[in-house]
Protein backbone atom coordinates (compact mmCIF):
# COMPACT_ATOMS: atom_id res chain seq x y z
CA UNK A 1 0.00 0.00 0.00
CA UNK A 2 1.39 3.29 -1.27
CA UNK A 3 1.42 6.75 0.82
CA UNK A 4 -1.46 9.32 0.53
CA UNK A 5 0.02 12.90 -0.77
CA UNK A 6 -1.38 16.16 -1.03
CA UNK A 7 -1.64 17.23 -4.84
CA UNK A 8 -3.51 20.13 -4.87
CA UNK A 9 -6.80 21.96 -3.30
CA UNK A 10 -10.31 20.59 -5.50
CA UNK A 11 -10.83 24.57 -5.64
CA UNK A 12 -8.19 25.04 -8.28
CA UNK A 13 -10.03 22.11 -10.49
CA UNK A 14 -12.73 22.90 -12.36
CA UNK A 15 -15.45 20.50 -12.89
CA UNK A 16 -15.08 18.67 -16.29
CA UNK A 17 -11.18 20.50 -16.41
CA UNK A 18 -8.04 18.73 -16.10
CA UNK A 19 -4.35 19.31 -14.33
CA UNK A 20 -1.51 17.85 -14.00
CA UNK A 21 0.74 17.15 -10.91
CA UNK A 22 4.32 15.49 -10.35
CA UNK A 23 4.45 13.16 -7.01
CA UNK A 24 7.55 11.26 -5.94
CA UNK A 25 8.43 11.09 -9.76
CA UNK A 26 5.10 9.92 -11.62
CA UNK A 27 3.00 12.51 -13.80
CA UNK A 28 -0.20 12.73 -12.69
CA UNK A 29 -3.77 13.48 -14.23
CA UNK A 30 -6.26 14.90 -12.15
CA UNK A 31 -9.92 15.47 -13.54
CA UNK A 32 -13.32 16.35 -11.62
CA UNK A 33 -16.21 14.59 -13.62
CA UNK A 34 -19.74 14.96 -11.75
CA UNK A 35 -17.86 16.24 -8.22
CA UNK A 36 -15.98 13.47 -8.38
CA UNK A 37 -11.97 13.94 -8.36
CA UNK A 38 -10.09 11.02 -10.36
CA UNK A 39 -6.74 10.75 -11.40
CA UNK A 40 -4.83 8.57 -14.08
CA UNK A 41 -1.04 8.46 -15.33
CA UNK A 42 -0.71 11.98 -16.90
CA UNK A 43 1.42 10.18 -19.99
CA UNK A 44 0.13 8.58 -22.96
CA UNK A 45 1.25 4.86 -23.12
CA UNK A 46 1.77 5.19 -26.81
CA UNK A 47 4.05 7.82 -27.64
CA UNK A 48 4.76 9.33 -24.07
CA UNK A 49 3.25 12.85 -24.99
CA UNK A 50 1.86 14.42 -22.09
CA UNK A 51 -1.72 14.16 -21.52
CA UNK A 52 -2.28 17.58 -19.59
CA UNK A 53 -1.71 18.97 -23.14
CA UNK A 54 -4.45 17.15 -24.40
CA UNK A 55 -8.65 18.11 -24.53
CA UNK A 56 -11.37 16.35 -22.62
CA UNK A 57 -14.07 15.65 -24.54
CA UNK A 58 -17.01 14.27 -22.38
CA UNK A 59 -15.34 12.06 -19.74
CA UNK A 60 -12.26 11.06 -21.88
CA UNK A 61 -8.85 12.35 -22.04
CA UNK A 62 -7.01 12.74 -26.18
CA UNK A 63 -3.99 12.74 -26.46
CA UNK A 64 -2.80 15.75 -28.58
CA UNK A 65 0.18 13.66 -30.21
CA UNK A 66 -2.21 10.92 -31.96
CA UNK A 67 -5.18 11.49 -30.58
CA UNK A 68 -5.96 8.18 -28.20
CA UNK A 69 -8.67 8.33 -26.39
CA UNK A 70 -8.52 7.17 -22.60
CA UNK A 71 -11.40 6.92 -20.25
CA UNK A 72 -10.79 9.75 -17.32
CA UNK A 73 -12.17 7.80 -14.46
CA UNK A 74 -10.64 4.43 -15.30
CA UNK A 75 -7.95 5.11 -17.91
CA UNK A 76 -9.12 2.60 -19.91
CA UNK A 77 -8.19 3.10 -24.03
CA UNK A 78 -11.40 4.01 -25.97
CA UNK A 79 -9.33 5.31 -29.47
CA UNK A 80 -6.03 4.13 -30.97
CA UNK A 81 -3.68 3.92 -31.91
CA UNK A 82 -2.59 3.76 -28.16
CA UNK A 83 -3.36 0.18 -26.65
CA UNK A 84 -2.54 -0.26 -23.12
CA UNK A 85 -4.58 1.61 -20.58
CA UNK A 86 -3.40 4.57 -18.27
CA UNK A 87 -2.38 3.87 -14.71
CA UNK A 88 -5.39 4.24 -12.52
CA UNK A 89 -4.51 5.83 -8.77
CA UNK A 90 -6.38 6.12 -5.41
CA UNK A 91 -7.70 9.70 -4.64
CA UNK A 92 -9.01 10.66 -1.32
CA UNK A 93 -10.30 14.67 -0.86
CA UNK A 94 -10.06 15.88 2.70
CA UNK A 95 -11.64 19.35 3.23
CA UNK A 96 -10.25 21.22 -0.09
CA UNK A 97 -7.56 19.27 -0.29
CA UNK A 98 -7.20 15.97 -2.93
CA UNK A 99 -4.72 13.53 -2.14
CA UNK A 100 -3.23 10.96 -4.67
CA UNK A 101 -2.28 7.74 -3.28
CA UNK A 102 1.33 7.15 -4.72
Amino acid sequence: MGEYLPAMKVSDLAEGSISTVDLKGLHVLLSRIGGEVFAVSGTCTHEEADLGRGFVVEDRIVCPLHLSQFELKTGEVVNPPATVPLRRFNVKVLGDTIFIEV
